[in-house]
C-alpha cells in the first residue's frame, strides 16, 4: 500500500499559482508548499506576493508579477518561468476578478476585462506552460472556477459568471486534448470565502441566493487548497476532466 507522503507529496515539484499573494490563492500555495513543492506565485500584486513569500521563509517560494489581462506579459511571464525555475507541475490558474454591475448598466468593457483575466489569460497560460509539460512526459492544470456556475449566485455577476463558465468548458476541452501527453486538466469550484479580493469587490449590494449561510459554513482558502491539492498529488494520475464544488453544501441547502 503507497503512503499518504507518496500519494500526496509533491517534493521537489514545481508549482505556479497565478493570484497566490492572498486569499484563496496564498491558501493554495501554502498547501502546495507544504506538500514539498517549489512554488512560484505569479499575481500583479507583486508587493503582496513577496510579503506573503516573506512570511514562510521555510517554504521554497518565489514571485513574479504577471497581468493576466496583457497577452504580452502573460507570454513574457511564461518564457522567464521555463527559463529560470523549469518545466513546471502544475499550473493553478486562481487569479480573477469578481466585481459586479447590474446588468441593465453593464458594459461591454466590463465584460472583455472579466474574460481578459478570467479564461482569456488562464488560456494562453495553460496554452505556452502544458507545452511544456507535455515535452517532459506530464503535468496536471487545476482551473479554479465558482460555485456560481452551480446556482451560488448574486446580482451582477452576468459577465463573472460567463467568464467563469467559459473557464469551466475550457477545462473539459483541455482535458481531451492533453490527456494523450500525460497532462490532467481539472477544476474547483469555491464557494463562499471571505477574502481581501471578495471583500474589496465593487459593485451593487451582493442579493441573492449566495447571501444565504451554507450548510457547513463559509469556506476558508486551505478548504480550496486541499482540492487544488489531490488534482495536483500523485493519488489522482488518473483523475481528470472532474469538477469538485467546494460550497460548504450549498448545493444541498
Amino acid at each position: 500500500m503507497n503512503s499518504l507522503s507518496s500519494m500526496f507529496g509533491l517534493e521537489g515539484r514545481l508549482a505556479v499559482v497565478t493570484g497566490g499573494a492572498s486569499g484563496i490563492g496564498a491558501g493554495i500555495a501554502s498547501a502546495l508548499a507544504a506538500a514539498g513543492a517549489r512554488v512560484i506565485i505569479a499575481d500583479i500584486n507583486i508587493d503582496a506576493a513577496q510579503a506573503f513569500a516573506n512570511s514562510m521563509p521555510a517554504a521554497d517560494i518565489q514571485v513574479i508579477k504577471l497581468d493576466l489581462a496583457d497577452e504580452e506579459n502573460v507570454l513574457s511571464v511564461s518564457e522567464d518561468i521555463l527559463k529560470n525555475f523549469g518545466t513546471p507541475w502544475v499550473l493553478v490558474n486562481n487569479a480573477g476578478l469578481q466585481d459586479r454591475q447590474a446588468f441593465f448598466e453593464s458594459t461591454t468593457a466590463e465584460w472583455d476585462r472579466m474574460v481578459a483575466v478570467n479564461s482569456r489569460g488562464p488560456f494562453i497560460l495553460s496554452r505556452e506552460l502544458s507545452r511544456a509539460m507535455a515535452s517532459v512526459g506530464g503535468g496536471r492544470i487545476v482551473n479554479i472556477a465558482s460555485a456560481a456556475l452551480r446556482g451560488s449566485i448574486v446580482k451582477g455577476l452576468v459577465a463573472y459568471t460567463a467568464s467563469k463558465g467559459a473557464l469551466l468548458a475550457q477545462s473539459s476541452a483541455l482535458a481531451f486534448e492533453l490527456a494523450e501527453f500525460g497532462i490532467t486538466v481539472n477544476t474547483v469550484l469555491p464557494g463562499g470565502v471571505a477574502t481581501p479580493g471578495a471583500i474589496a469587490a465593487k459593485g451593487p449590494v451582493p442579493e441573492g441566493p449566495a447571501r444565504r449561510p451554507a450548510p457547513l459554513g463559509m469556506c476558508k482558502p486551505e478548504d480550496i487548497a486541499a482540492a487544488v491539492l489531490y488534482f495536483s498529488a500523485p493519488a489522482a494520475q488518473r483523475v481528470t476532466n472532474q469538477v469538485i464544488a467546494v460550497d460548504g453544501g450549498f448545493s444541498v441547502s
